[in-house]
């Protein structure tokens, strides 16, 4: 099995973006922490692995969480292995693209910016988000279950998630336009893409500019509302952040707390359409769909992996890793190790430890938005469930249940259908 997948290129071939677990277990046969050969990246594969990695930052630097073997790092590493390059990557971090987002922060930045982003997402504020989620959904049901059909990913998730983060961060409802605009013209090749424009190294820079104008007038005139807190929000030492290190927060969560839950809602609802029996058991029981949430997230991870590099020389798993060396921790392949869930591959709703994937990363760059997320796909499952009588996938448009054509995002970062037609009987 090892051999069928030795010449397929992950990172830039298109032969895997519609199935990538064979790969992904192929490799954890020859090894849960195996390189692959074409971009010299080492590929961790088993839960226990990826967890050692992902909850030891003294070790592993995330400067190149975002873009992994794309470019690489600015100034080679060859030679270095026996050495600690931290000084080193310090020296380079703001040459490599994305490096102004939180993800590929270290501490101390990491830690005062992920500091700012919890002020935001305070258990009172998420509250009051999922309160308004409701009216939310609905609104943007009515126009979609109207017709009896459409796609998912563009008729509700998308304009839905945007309207929850949007109120979240507590944009005006008169600028949410210029957000939507934005976005659609900004979104280049997406992340872990292939184009240039994936590369760019400020690609939220349009949303910059809009929350650095939101945080100045705050700042000079406060008022009763979330930017406001935003604006005023200061660093754990009580310093006052620079404005564009609070707009670059905002945007991060603006930009990535939306992509990824479109992603879990589109493979929420393709299960639900592929399994009439587990739709079925969440109609009649509301309490499942937590955890039917979570093995979403374990089964069909939002987020393929993401990639560290070792400031000095490491063992993991066995596999001892020179200083400089690029590691994808691939959680869509720790999620379905058989050392941590049995039977991996079968979607099982009533999963007892569902809820140890590891979709959402550990240790301190893990999701901060998880909260959001799940809540914004439960509400979204809730409405849909009491508005509807019966869910499916479209023949139409994706084939007969025993010939599906589903089409997947083609990046080696993301992993998410990019339509997703149903068909359904509005109640």
């Amino acid at each position: 099995m090892v051999n069928d997948f030795a010449d397929k290129d992950f990172f830039r071939g298109s032969e895997l973006i519609a199935d990538p677990y064979p790969f992904y277990e192929a490799l954890r046969q020859q090894c849960p922490v195996a390189k692959e050969k074409h971009h010299d990246v080492t590929m961790v594969t088993g839960w226990e692995e990826a967890c050692a990695v992902l909850n030891d930052a003294e070790t592993w630097s995330s400067c190149n969480s975002v873009t992994g073997p794309f470019p690489g790092f600015p100034v080679s590493l060859e030679g270095l292995g026996d050495s600690d390059i931290t000084e080193l990557i310090e020296q380079h971090r703001d040459e490599l693209p994305f490096s102004d987002q939180l993800p590929t922060l270290d501490p101390p930045t990491h830690t005062n910016h992920r500091s700012l982003l919890m002020r935001l997402i305070t258990p009172k504020r998420l509250k009051e988000n999922e309160d308004a989620m409701w009216e939310l959904a609905d609104q943007v049901l009515d126009d979609f279950l109207a017709p009896g059909e459409g796609d998912w990913i563009k008729g509700f998730s998308g304009p839905f998630t945007l309207l929850v983060i949007a109120d979240l961060l507590g944009v005006p409802i008169e600028d949410r336009d210029k957000f939507v605009k934005g976005i659609r013209e900004n979104s280049g090749g997406g992340v872990g893409g292939t184009g240039k424009e994936s590369l760019a190294h400020s690609p939220l820079e349009f949303l910059y500019g809009l929350f650095s104008d939101y945080v100045r007038d705050r700042r000079a005139a406060p008022r009763d509302d979330v930017l406001t807190g935003l604006a005023t929000a200061t660093y754990p030492d009580g310093t006052t952040p620079e404005v564009e290190d609070v707009a670059r927060v905002a945007a991060n969560v603006f930009s990535a707390g939306q992509e990824t839950t479109v992603r879990l809602l589109g493979a929420s609802l393709q299960t639900l359409g592929e399994r009439p029996d587990i739709q079925a058991q969440l109609r009649k029981d509301r309490s499942l769909i937590p955890n039917f949430i979570e093995e979403s997230l374990r089964h069909e991870s939002p987020v393929k992996g993401d990639f560290r590099l070792n400031r000095k020389p490491v063992n993991i798993g066995g596999v001892d890793l020179p200083a400089g060396t690029t590691v994808m921790i691939v959680q869509a392949a720790a999620n379905r190790d058989p050392r941590r869930f049995e039977d991996p591959t079968t979607f099982d709703p009533a999963r007892k430890n569902a809820r140890q994937h590891i979709s959402f990363g550990r240790g301190i760059h893990s999701c901060p938005g998880a909260p959001l997320a799940r809540a914004e796909t439960r509400v979204a499952l809730e409405r849909l469930l009491d508005r509807t009588s019966d869910i499916r996938i479209s023949e139409k448009h994706h084939g007969p249940a025993n010939d599906r054509r589903y089409q997947y995002v083609p990046t080696y970062i993301l992993r998410g259908l990019t339509e997703l037609h149903l068909e359904f009987t509005p109640v």
